[in-house]
């Protein structure tokens, strides 16, 4: 299990492994999105100081593809043909999706459901999409009363 250094994430991760009991690894990379001088801001403090969502020292879309490429290739190369959790944020999920698909999907064209779950194989020296914003399983678990 990778998860971001972040508490929301982190904490997500750690909830999930009680159960599954994985081998646990904090992975700086898939961090969410730095948004400059909107760091911390609400979405109503963003839209009221920003009204263009043009964030002032922003990581650029070029330095975070960069950011989250890396951590796959280490990810590939620390696993190989393993199969690996990544708990990480919507931004970053978007981002990935985006980055897969040549902008087909991901960020700013796709709703990501929280808790949704994407699936991403490496095959022939390339990552694919096998699917994402899967959710049947949180059914499952609000059957049994546990969400």
């Amino acid at each position: 299990m990778i998860t971001s250094p972040l508490q929301r994430a982190k904490k997500t991760a750690e909830i999930m492994n009680e159960e599954l009991r994985l081998p646990f690894v904090v992975m700086n990379e898939f961090s969410e999105r730095y948004f400059g001088d909107a760091e911390g801001m609400t979405r109503e403090e963003r839209m009221v100081a920003f009204p263009d969502k043009a964030y002032p020292n922003q990581e650029t879309t070029e330095v975070l593809q960069q950011r989250l490429l890396s951590g796959l290739q280490q990810i590939n190369s620390d696993y190989g043909n393993k199969n690996v959790l990544l708990v990480a944020h919507g931004a970053i999920i978007g981002a990935v999706l985006s980055m897969l698909s040549d902008g087909e999907i991901g960020s700013r064209k796709t709703r990501l459901i929280n808790g949704g779950i994407t699936t991403i194989d490496f095959a022939e020296g390339r990552w694919h999409i096998r699917d994402y914003n899967r959710v049947d399983h949180l059914s499952a678990h609000s059957e049994r009363g546990r969400v």
